[in-house]
């Protein structure tokens, strides 16, 4: 598979899904937010910082940091998310983008971050070293990733799809191994370094995703990601199997009210451009 049919791959479980993302899975991804644009600004202060958000999906990021005085602009790959991110955020900007192309001048921001981006790319090489160029020199670069091997919260769904025979699509393209780096601390902090950026560290951050079980049921259930590829290309009986496990496997981790608290953890990487 090329690079470009990886990537025409990930934009397919996005296409359409902006307000079932908002309502689901991006509820896993809000909790990095914070630590995300402190580790952009250095002194956690925001206040007129040019940053650029990329991967913006509905918002999250940009929303929180524009609250902090952020000028902020925003782009993804995914029409659906521009529109809904640019109306929960109207004082950013948002425009259509696909990584590794940015439609930016060299140096045009103080600061950009990608919050579970560099995960759904073709060319994580490629898309680190176009955010380090539009980011001026002296301004940081950050970034999250989910980390291999899997937290618990992601390591349940496959143990939920392994107990109800689940089939994965044989034919999910992978990124090329020439690009590709280890999804750890030490993996994301020399992919950053090899994109140019010095002083490049990374770190876990650890935290319990709390979310009603439908909410996280109705992701998947839409086709949102990759865990909703592999819920969506199964037969009804496989489906129902895999509702049921779903109950069972999630059960430990309910409350009273249905909502659940599932241990996950993210990779958090920051680096500088040059001076």
């Amino acid at each position: 598979m090329t690079t470009v049919s990886f990537d025409e791959f990930e934009r397919s479980m996005w296409s359409g899904r902006a307000e079932i993302f908002s309502d689901s899975v991006a509820t896993l991804c809000a909790h990095t937010a914070p630590d995300l644009l402190d580790a952009a600004a250095g002194d956690g202060d925001l206040s007129g910082l040019r940053l650029l958000d990329v991967g913006a999906g509905s918002g999250t990021v940009a929303r929180l940091a524009d609250a902090r005085g952020a000028r902020v602009t925003g782009v993804d790959a995914e029409p659906s998310m521009v529109e809904l991110a640019a109306k929960r955020v109207p004082g950013a900007e948002f425009r259509q983008a696909i990584l590794p192309v940015l439609p930016f001048p060299d140096a045009t921001f103080d600061a950009t971050v990608a919050n579970f981006v560099i995960n759904h790319v073709g060319d994580p090489v490629a898309a680190a070293a176009e955010m380090r160029r539009v980011t001026r020199p002296g301004g940081r670069v950050a970034v999250t990733i989910w980390p291999h091997p899997k937290p618990v919260a992601q390591r349940l769904w496959d143990e939920i799809f392994d107990a109800a025979g689940a089939v994965r699509p044989a034919d999910m393209p992978r990124v090329d191994p020439a690009v590709d780096f280890a999804r750890d601390q030490a993996g994301l902090a020399g992919l950053l370094s090899g994109a140019g950026l010095i002083e490049a560290s990374a770190v876990e951050v650890c935290w319990t995703l709390r979310i009603h079980a439908d909410q996280w049921w109705a992701g998947p259930a839409a086709g949102i990601g990759l865990t909703g590829l592999i819920l969506t290309s199964q037969d009804e009986a496989t489906v129902t199997r895999i509702r049921r496990e779903f109950t069972q496997r999630t059960a430990p981790y309910r409350g009273p009210d249905g909502v659940l608290a599932v241990p996950t953890a993210a990779v958090l990487a920051r680096g500088t451009v040059p001076s």
